[in-house]
Parts: structure tokens; C-alpha cells; sequence
């Protein structure tokens, strides 16, 4: 019988997981190194959508002491899960919320005290590690920075040219038409169509202040169309800081979500994901 690969992960979804790395993974924080390993496992709880890294507790430079101050809603001991989560946790969701058993812990260096910042989950089989907080250090696999969280070896992001006539529309209004595309596919997302400026309407849109980060394309930068009251932050483009997003980098890019878009004359569907929400939300 076949084995549809995609309904294997999902599969595993409601369970802990964890994958090693050969990558060598560094934490600073304040400019202090905290870890520095070659045996570091990229760890989900369960219902999370994205990794975070977990250490050799051997390997962090510091005290992995308990909670200097308890939160108002952990027991004294242990730490409370988030039994009622929702199906789905992406990194809007804080470190803190978690869905397995464990410990929480305070990293204690030199230089500070980082509340929270290590977790130790119970199970067995990653006995030894702690779970860290992302968003607390700043991180390095080998030599080259990681933002937003790890990559995830099981995510993908493929990019190719299309001449096919891309239309955007937003209340009957035109705000690009295109045939160089570039069409971004990555795993379990919508298709993403890239733009090449001179054929958006970028003099109806005004600047936002909104930025988000991803681990794979860089900082976003964002527009919104002003004339419409689900039009902010509808559109973005990326930053140049990564080599393996090159073919996007000066392109504009529409939330499918939000407008439509019509491709060789065919008006595709709005796609259900976590930004089918109002805009700037």
C-alpha cells in the first residue's frame, strides 16, 4: 500500500518529536556565548508548527536554575500545560505555552538572568537537553545567522519563473498585472506570487510600518492599499540577507488571502491559512 509522506508528519502532529542537527548551533546572549555544541536536536512540542532548538545541558555555559520569580499561572512545581491548545500553534505563540511535561528553568550567566528561557521536557528519550527559548539569544548555525526560528529540514522553499499573466485586484481595483512572475512554493503554504515592482500600483499603496521575520527569506517590509478596509499590510518584500532567496529579493508580494488574484485568466481561490484574518491582525 502507498504511504502518502505528508500524512505521515501530520500524523505525528499531536506527539513530541525531535530530529537531530550536524549543524554546529552557538546562543549569545548580551555577546556572551551560552551554548556552543555539535549535538543539537531541533525539538516540537506537540501541535507546534515550527522547531526550536534543545542543547546538551553539558554544553550551556551557565546555571539552568529554577524560576527566580513564578508566573501567575505555573504551579510551584513543574509547569502547567496547555491541555485545552488549539490545533495549531505557530511562533505567535510564546515559549512559555507548553504541550508536554517538563520543567522551566531560569539561564543564569555572567552577565544575566534569563527568566524562563530553558525548558526540560521529561520524556525520556531526549533525557539530558534542554529546550531554549528562541527569541532570548541570538543564534548562529555555523557561521551564519538564524532569525525567526530554526529552519526545519522538512520544510522547503522552491522558486520559479513564470510568464503567465498574473492579475492582482483588490475592490474591483487593478494593483498589478504581470507576466514575470516569480512563483514561490513552500511546504504546506499557498503558492506565492512575486512581482516585479514596475508592474504593481505601489503609487497607490503607502509604506507600513509593519516588519515580520522568516528563518528562510529575511525580513519583510510591507504596503497598504489605504483605499480599502481589509488593505492594510497586504502586500511585502523581502530583504537581501539570504543567498538562497536571491530570485526574490526587490519583488512584491500579495496575501492570496486577502485579494485576487486571477492567473492566465483563471480567478484563483482565497486560500484558508493563518493570515486569512483581517489585515494587520
Amino acid at each position: 500500500m502507498a504511504t502518502k509522506l505528508s500524512e505521515v508528519l501530520f500524523g505525528t502532529f499531536s506527539q513530541l518529536r525531535y530530529q537531530p542537527t550536524a549543524k554546529r548551533v552557538r546562543a549569545m546572549a548580551g555577546g556572551d556565548v551560552v551554548v556552543d555544541t555539535l549535538y543539537a536536536l531541533l525539538v516540537w512540542e506537540p501541535k507546534r508548527i515550527t522547531p526550536v532548538y534543545a542543547v546538551p545541558e553539558v554544553d550551556v555555559r551557565g546555571e539552568l536554575a529554577p524560576p527566580g520569580q513564578q508566573a501567575g499561572d505555573v504551579p510551584e512545581y513543574g509547569v502547567k500545560i496547555m491541555l485545552d491548545a488549539p490545533p495549531s500553534l505557530d511562533p505567535r505563540t510564546g515559549f512559555g505555552k507548553h504541550t508536554t511535561p517538563g520543567e522551566e528553568l531560569d539561564v543564569v550567566t555572567s552577565g544575566a538572568r534569563l527568566p524562563r528561557a530553558a525548558f526540560r521536557p521529561t520524556d525520556p528519550d531526549i533525557a539530558g537537553y534542554v529546550v531554549l527559548d528562541f527569541k532570548a539569544f541570538d543564534w548562529l548555525e555555523d557561521d551564519e545567522e538564524i532569525i525567526g526560528h530554526p529552519r526545519d529540514p522538512f520544510h522547503r522553499v522552491d522558486v520559479r519563473a513564470s510568464s503567465l499573466t498574473v492579475d492582482v485586484r483588490l475592490d474591483d481595483v487593478t494593483l498589478a498585472t504581470t507576466n514575470g512572475a516569480q512563483l514561490l512554493y513552500e511546504t504546506m503554504l499557498p503558492v506565492r506570487y512575486y512581482l516585479p515592482p514596475e508592474d504593481v500600483r505601489l503609487d497607490l499603496m503607502d509604506p507600513s510600518p509593519k516588519k515580520t521575520v522568516c528563518p528562510y527569506k529575511g525580513v519583510a517590509s510591507y504596503w497598504t492599499y489605504p483605499l480599502a478596509e481589509n488593505g492594510k499590510n497586504i502586500a511585502w518584500m523581502y530583504d537581501q540577507r539570504y543567498r538562497d532567496a536571491a530570485q526574490i529579493h526587490g519583488l512584491v508580494c500579495f496575501f492570496n488571502e486577502r485579494v485576487d488574484i486571477t492567473v492566465d485568466g483563471v480567478r484563483q481561490e482565497r486560500p484558508v491559512t493563518p493570515w486569512s484574518v483581517k489585515a494587520g491582525q
